[in-house]
């Protein structure tokens, strides 16, 4: 491990597992559907498909325990960027502005 990648805190994680668990939270954390029905079922079939995305990563990374962490991290960043939000967005009635 190189003095550059050492982290600060001797319990801190490394900036590679950092940025991997990033990756997950990005791929994971989507807006909330509209409520109508359409929206909804788009909205559960990209989670479903960006969770199978981040199982693949994280099987690959069990199974051949690569030096690699940053690239499954930039591969599940690309992978979801195949995968966009394309339905419509919950707002709160408190967002959308009185008038």
């Amino acid at each position: 491990m190189s003095e550059q990648s050492m982290p600060d805190h001797p319990d801190a994680l490394p900036a590679a597992v950092v940025d991997l668990v990033a990756a997950l939270v990005e791929a994971l954390n989507i807006p909330l559907p509209a409520t109508t029905d359409a929206d909804e079922r788009l909205y559960h079939r990209l989670l479903e498909r960006r969770a199978t995305t981040v199982v693949i990563a994280l099987g690959t990374l069990l199974k051949f325990q690569s030096d690699g962490i940053g690239n499954d991290a930039e591969w599940i960043r690309t992978r979801i960027a195949e995968l966009p939000v394309t339905y419509a967005v919950f707002v709160p009635v408190q967002e959308r502005g009185a008038g």
